[in-house]
């Protein structure tokens, strides 16, 4: 059963939004590679708000997903952010997944 996730929140700085909305995109080939991560969404909520929600079965997984490819992307990529994203952990209750 899927169990944990993250909920991710970027701000993307000013006149970056196109380059926040392609890391995003290209983000999802590396999240492709990782066999624990059961579920990955991309979003964008406004203008220059963007997230990701993704879940994972263990908290093995989640936890290694937290220091994969996606993140130290996001660390090396700090420029196209007006502040520092936002990552919370959460814990699912109820979920509805494709057989």
């Amino acid at each position: 059963m899927v169990q944990n996730g993250f909920v991710v929140e970027f701000t993307a700085a000013a006149g970056r939004e196109d380059e926040v909305a392609a890391f995003l995109v290209s983000a999802r080939e590396m999240v492709e590679r990782e066999p624990e991560t059961i579920t990955w969404f991309a979003f964008r909520k406004d203008k220059r708000t963007f997230g990701i929600f993704d879940a994972f079965e263990t908290e093995e997984g989640r936890a290694f997903h937290l220091q994969g490819e996606v993140r130290r992307a996001i660390d090396a990529n700090g420029e196209l952010f007006a502040v520092q994203p936002t990552i919370t952990p959460v814990d699912l209750i109820a979920a509805k997944l494709p057989h």
